[in-house]
C-alpha cells in the first residue's frame, strides 16, 4: 500500500509531510524531488520529514523541492504544529519541536476541534552569521548596495540566510530572485526577498533557495520585519502585518532582535499512499 502522506499549507506555502517518528530515518534527494514534482509526484514546495528527538517533542528534518536541506522553515514548522497537535489528546498548546536551527516552540491557537493559527518562537534574527557575508568582513551589511544590481539589501540570518530588498520592485522577483540566490558573500546560497511598504503594514514577494517563488515563507516575512525596523519603516516591538502573495502573517520582534515571533494559519489538504522510491537515508 506504500507510505501514509500527509499535504499541509501555509498560506499556499505547501508540503508533504512524513511522519517517520516510529521509524524509518530521513530521506535523501531523490525521493524529496520525486515527491515535490507537481506533475509526476505529489507536488509541494517541499518535504518535512518527522523523526524521534532526544530533547524535544519531535524532530524536524526540512527538504527543498530542489533536494537541498534548510535549517529552517516557518510555514513548515507551524504545519508540522498542527499534524502533532491535532492528533495529541487533550488538546495541548504548545510543540517543542528540534530543527537545524534549535529548539523551536510552537503555540497552537485552537478553534474547537482544529487548530487554525500557530504562533511560533522563531528565536533570535542575527545580522552577523557564518552564512552571512558579514562572516568576511565582521560589519553587518544594513541598507548595502548589492553588487550587481541597482538596489540596496540588509542581509539577516533567521537560522537560515536571507536578503532583503529595500527597493526593487516586487514584480522583478522572477527576474532577479535566480541570479540573488547565489549572491556573493553567501557560501550556502540565499532567500530572497522583495520588500515594499503599504498601509497598515509590509508586502513581500519571496525567492526561496532551492524553491523559486512561494506564495509564503515564514522566516523571509520575519527577515523583512527587521530589515523594515533597521530601515526605520515601522517601530520595533510593534506587531506588523506582513502580506505575502498567499496572505497575510503577523511578525513581532524585540528591539535588540533577540526574539522574534510568527502569527499564521496552516491547513490541512488531504492524506495518500506513496510508493518511495529511493531507501531511507539514516
Amino acid at each position: 500500500m506504500g507510505e501514509r502522506v500527509h499535504k499541509y499549507h501555509g498560506l499556499g506555502n505547501d508540503f508533504v509531510l512524513l511522519d517517520r517518528r516510529a521509524g524509518g530515518g530521513d530521506i535523501g534527494p531523490e525521493a524529496t524531488r520525486a515527491l515535490c514534482d507537481r506533475r509526476r509526484g505529489v507536488g509541494a514546495d517541499g518535504v518535512l520529514v518527522l523523526l524521534p528527538s532526544a530533547t524535544a517533542a519531535v524532530r524536524l528534518r526540512i527538504h527543498n523541492a530542489d533536494g537541498s536541506v534548510p535549517e529552517m522553515c516557518g510555514n513548515g514548522l507551524r504545519c508540522v504544529a498542527k499534524h502533532v497537535l491535532e492528533a495529541t489528546p487533550g488538546h495541548p498548546e504548545e510543540l517543542r519541536v528540534e530543527t537545524d536551527a534549535g529548539i523551536l516552540t510552537a503555540r497552537g491557537l485552537w478553534r474547537g476541534p482544529h487548530l487554525e493559527e500557530v504562533e511560533l518562537q522563531m528565536g533570535p534574527a542575527r545580522l552577523l552569521a557564518p552564512h552571512l557575508p558579514s562572516a568576511q568582513t565582521g560589519v553587518p551589511v544594513v541598507g548595502a548596495p548589492v553588487p550587481g544590481t541597482p538596489f540596496h539589501g540588509t542581509a539577516v540570518s533567521m537560522g537560515n540566510p536571507h536578503l532583503v530588498l529595500l527597493d526593487a520592485p516586487l514584480e522583478q522577483a522572477a527576474v532577479w530572485g535566480p541570479p540573488l540566490e547565489g549572491a556573493r558573500g553567501f557560501p550556502e546560497r540565499t532567500n530572497v526577498e522583495f520588500l515594499a511598504r503599504e498601509a497598515g503594514g509590509l508586502r513581500v514577494v519571496v525567492w526561496e533557495r532551492g524553491v523559486g517563488l512561494t506564495q509564503a515563507c515564514g522566516t523571509g516575512a520575519c527577515a523583512a520585519l527587521v530589515a523594515a525596523t533597521l530601515a526605520g519603516w515601522v517601530a520595533a516591538e510593534q506587531q506588523t502585518r506582513v502580506t505575502l502573495p498567499g496572505g497575510p502573517l503577523w511578525v513581532w520582534a524585540a528591539a535588540d532582535f533577540s526574539r522574534v515571533t510568527l502569527r499564521g494559519p496552516t491547513r490541512f489538504v488531504f492524506s495518500t499512499a506513496v510508493e518511495m522510491s529511493e531507501a531511507p537515508t539514516p
